[in-house]
């Protein structure tokens, strides 16, 4: 049962003409696939003004959409204000979702009813095993690709707009979201059988550290470095780049 994500509800962000909607949508969404968000950053990356993207940041802020947090840096900060960053909500992620949520859950309620646990996690274990095949046809079709980049780009196909970054114990996966979180949120045994899958992809154990149907602001998963490596691999991933040693720097 795939539950798509779609855009945000006509609205739901409380009073926006129609000319500023599909902008408001489009702030959402660059958060929502890219993580917390520079005013500066999204007006470059959206091709607006700073002070179009901060009119519609201060109105998506009053309306819950976003909060606003200071900004991570990286080596000394120069005089002035903290950059701030700013995230989507626990309710502006729901706006993404909030269509087939109680018709999944319900469904999902039905199953354990009927067929007890073993249905729950027999239907989780079928769905992490389309994400497997999806892979493995990736793989062999883009054989360049490391392993961990084409399961993040799977993923994303997928809704998890997910990204892989270095860290100095190996690598780290991050899903900045999560189309089935308030599925998840009641049935755990999905978020249990995506992380199995996802070691056997990878061919390591894997830690889950946080959910987002657990609350967190990001689904992340530790990936230890393989067996005769040590450290992070380098690759490129949006939004950040690489240091000496794995240290990542966002950008």
């Amino acid at each position: 049962m795939e539950i798509p994500s779609q855009s945000l509800a006509p609205g739901a962000t409380g009073v926006v003409d129609g000319h500023d909607r599909p902008t408001r949508e489009r702030v959402a969404r660059s958060i929502l696939d890219n993580g917390p968000s520079t005013a500066a950053v999204l007006a470059q990356r959206l091709g607006l003004t700073p002070a179009a993207v901060r009119r519609h940041l201060d109105q998506m802020i009053e309306d819950g959409t976003l909060e606003s947090r200071e900004a991570r840096s990286v080596g000394a900060r120069g005089r002035g204000r903290p950059a701030r960053a700013f995230a989507l909500t626990e309710t502006g992620r729901d706006r993404f979702d909030q269509a087939y949520d109680d018709l999944a859950v319900q469904a999902m309620r039905f199953l354990a009813e009927t067929g007890g646990d073993a249905a729950v996690r027999a239907f989780a274990e079928r769905r992490a095993s389309q994400i497997e095949r999806r892979f493995a046809d990736l793989s062999e079709e883009h054989p360049e690709l490391v392993a961990t980049e084409a399961l993040a780009r799977v993923l994303s196909e997928d809704g998890y707009a997910a990204a892989v970054r270095d860290v100095p114990v190996g690598e780290q996966l991050c899903q900045q979201h999560c189309p089935v979180s308030h599925v998840a949120h009641e049935f755990p045994q999905l978020c249990e059988a995506e992380t199995e899958a996802i070691g056997r992809m990878l061919g390591r154990h894997v830690q889950r550290l946080a959910t987002i149907a657990h609350g967190d602001g990001v689904c992340t998963t530790c990936i230890p470095s393989a067996p005769g490596t040590t450290g992070a691999g380098s690759r490129t991933t949006t939004g950040s780049t690489t240091a000496p040693q794995g240290k990542e720097i966002v950008t």
